[in-house]
């Protein structure tokens, strides 16, 4: 009894004295933060602790490669072989803004993760012209430098007129149709010249419409319309269609890397391109595109072919018997 009271009075000795006076092998760790990595690296292990990075961030306090914070902190005792973990710096990173506009807010916060923002507030105002529930406008705007984890704002369309009342285009010239579907508030669709052949309307009166006259449809519903090429004129269907083209990013691209784009058009003449040249990844090009007859738009970024749209297909045969035509005084 006695040998295990002495025994246990050893230990209490032993495990104040311990607390009062750390043994020799415990080290009281200094800040690291503010250090390079590699410096608060080589400085811990001269101290005989284990160095760890287990997480990297943005920062705008901080340059990249910077240790930012560390775990234990400062002034922490710990034995010897203990390992700190780092966090270190990325700097800021800066991004290309990609277009939003025209695009549903479930697209535009796919869009916003895969360039690693944030979405920021949202406003809702009337519009006639975009989609209720699409983009109108977004703060930063598109193509400008952001920094990634940014906040995006956006201001969305909440509809505009409930129905709009769709007017009598036949008979108008297509200019004329054109400002009433402005005033009125109608989006036109496709322009379709048709050579409707010798009993045809003259050029440029519109000769069908898509919707009826009086039908009351939605502000975002288009109302195409065809157009005579002429009495003289016959054979192939004139098309003109507004094309947007939306630039793709690829997940590899650098910030500010401008992409070679081609926009090709392929119909009945031939082939041709409506656009060439430089654009930046997330832009929107918009374009109002004339084909003759069947026809398809190719989109083309850096000599890959990445989009295809059909604007439209020439009927097998329009006439029977086709005049032949003859020039008529003013021409056309």
């Amino acid at each position: 009894m006695l040998a295990a009271f002495v025994g246990l009075l050893v230990w209490f000795g032993h495990q104040i004295y311990a607390f009062l006076l750390p043994p020799s092998d415990t080290i009281t760790i200094p800040s690291f933060v503010g250090q390079s990595s590699s410096d608060a690296s080589a400085a811990a292990a001269e101290m005989n602790l284990l160095p760890q990075v287990v997480d990297h961030a943005t920062s705008d306090r901080y340059p990249k490669g910077v240790v930012m914070s560390q775990r234990p902190e400062a002034g922490t005792t710990v034995r010897a072989g203990r390992q700190v973990d780092f966090v270190v710096s990325d700097g800021i990173v800066m991004r290309l803004m990609p277009d939003l506009r025209y695009q549903s807010l479930r697209e535009a916060q796919l869009d916003l993760i895969r360039a690693k923002l944030a979405l920021g507030t949202t406003t809702y105002v009337k519009s006639n012209i975009v989609q209720e529930g699409h983009v109108i406008d977004q703060n930063p705007q598109p193509l400008s430098n952001v920094v990634e984890g940014e906040s995006v704002d956006l201001v969305l369309s909440k509809g505009g007129e409930a129905l709009v009342k769709v007017p009598v285009f036949t008979g108008m010239t297509i200019d004329d149709a054109r400002t009433l579907a402005d005033k009125l508030g109608v989006k036109l669709g496709q322009i379709v010249w048709t050579p409707l052949g010798a009993s045809g309307p003259a050029h440029g009166v519109v000769a069908r419409q898509s919707v009826a006259p009086q039908s009351k449809i939605s502000p975002y519903q288009p109302v195409s319309l065809q157009v005579s090429a002429g009495p003289n004129e016959s054979g192939y269907i004139i098309r003109q269609v507004h094309v947007l083209a939306s630039i793709p990013v690829a997940q590899d691209q650098q910030p500010g890397q401008s992409v070679a784009v081609v926009l090709r058009v392929r119909d009945a003449t031939g082939q041709y391109d409506a656009y060439r040249a430089f654009a930046q990844p997330g832009q929107k090009l918009d374009f109002v595109v004339t084909a003759v007859g069947t026809s398809v738009v190719d989109l083309f970024v850096d000599n890959a072919l990445v989009g295809e749209t059909r604007l439209g297909d020439e009927p097998a045969r329009i006439y029977d018997e086709k005049p032949t035509p003859s020039p008529s005084p003013g021409g056309f």
